[in-house]
């Protein structure tokens, strides 16, 4: 028994921890890549690899464009190598460039017009949004839209809600001039603005009533046991059924309800950064591969849909973390291509190495200061 119990818990290792990270990342990291590979192909740009991930080869075949696809050892990204192209980042090759005939340079991306290139770059983060889309429009066609009418069921004792006057039984109308229609929609404000007074419009017996609340950065845990932090005012809904609304979509309103998913998660993420540079928010929350392995792992025991949602998410953050001006992600690309456009002439090739290595450094920094919040996260139980 012993013999096998080794080897057991490998197989379980690899079952619930190893394959749902994989899945996951390769959804959204070969989709990102598509993009790029997509846009360069109808701009005639001679594509050498497409790899979903780093190192070593595990799988690899060419197409009769000469294009090497590879499936790679290490599942933590991946790229798109066009000719003309020094690395993976798709730094140019200066040299090389200088060795093609006239001929071989019409199909390198660098000789492409300033607007084609720029929408190669762009292209990889907008097919990360549009696979979050695909995925969101089906979930709302096939689930619907349930929501909690906004009435107020609960309230916690010492909350801001509780100093501020709300009574069982209000309904919130509005929060800062927008219209409420549900419990989401309230939570929508408060949780992106924590220690700022909200202006809400409720409804009791009958009157309007304004009332300024002000949401405290509070520390919860997820159903995993994972710790965040949010901000948060106190109330709840009522446990009456009648307060549950449930409405079918079409495909046009799931669509509609997509992009405001996809919008949410940005804004979200916005107001994350704006507080994590404010000083509220705990940089220990960053996640690496480890922890959004982790994450992965713990989302698959609900079930492949709640994994296929977490994909969707992700693939929206990692489109907008791409998009960051960070030479050697997408963003730093098309900054660069902003600076050509105003110039009317590139950056020298000098300054453009020296700052993508220091986009390099920048991004393996972050990527190791988040690896240790997951080391730490994972064996000293911290969420």
């Amino acid at each position: 028994m012993d013999l096998l119990a080794a080897p057991m818990a490998l197989f379980d290792f690899g079952l619930t921890k190893v394959v749902p990270f994989v899945f996951v990342l390769t959804i959204v990291v070969f989709f990102h890549e598509l993009g790029h590979f997509a846009v360069a192909r109808w701009n005639k740009i001679k594509v050498e690899a497409f790899a979903v991930g780093f190192g070593p080869e595990l799988l690899a075949r060419v197409d009769k464009h000469g294009t090497r696809w590879k499936l790679c050892a290490i599942p933590l990204g991946g790229y798109v190598k066009f000719l003309g192209d020094q690395n993976a980042s798709s730094q140019p090759d200066h040299e090389a460039l200088q060795k093609m005939t006239a001929k071989e340079r019409e199909d390198t991306f660098e000789n492409k017009a300033l607007w084609q290139r720029a929408a190669v770059v762009a292209a990889g983060p907008l097919a990360n949004f549009i696979l979050a889309s695909v995925i969101y429009t089906g979930f709302f066609m096939y689930y619907g839209e349930t929501k909690l009418a906004p009435i107020i069921g609960t309230i916690q004792e010492d909350s801001a809600a509780a100093e501020a006057g709300f009574q069982l039984g209000d309904k919130v109308v509005s929060v800062q001039g927008g219209e409420i229609g549900s419990f989401q929609d309230i939570a929508n404000y408060t949780l992106v603005s924590s220690d700022e007074p909200l202006q809400f419009v409720i409804e009791r017996d009958g009157k309007t009533l304004d009332i300024t609340a002000i949401p405290r950065m509070t520390k919860r845990k997820d159903r995993f046991g994972n710790e965040f932090q949010t901000g948060l005012v106190g109330i709840g809904p009522g446990n009456d059924p009648s307060s549950i609304i449930r409405n079918p979509l079409g495909p046009v309103a799931a669509f509609v309800k997509s992009i405001e998913a996809i919008g949410l998660i940005i804004n979200r993420t916005y107001h994350f950064l704006r507080e994590l540079i404010g000083g509220k928010q705990d940089a220990s929350q960053l996640r690496g591969p480890l922890g959004i392995g982790q994450m992965t792992s713990q989302v698959a025991t609900l079930g492949i849909l709640q994994l296929i949602s977490l994909a969707a998410a992700l693939s929206v953050s990692i489109g907008l973390m791409n998009l960051l001006p960070v030479p050697m992600l997408d963003g730093g690309h098309l900054v660069f291509y902003a600076i050509e456009a105003i110039r009317g002439r590139a950056l020298d090739p000098k300054t453009q190495g020296i700052a993508f290595r220091i986009g390099l450094t920048c991004v393996l920094m972050l990527m190791l200061f988040a690896t240790s919040n997951d080391i730490l996260r994972l064996f000293g139980g911290s969420g």
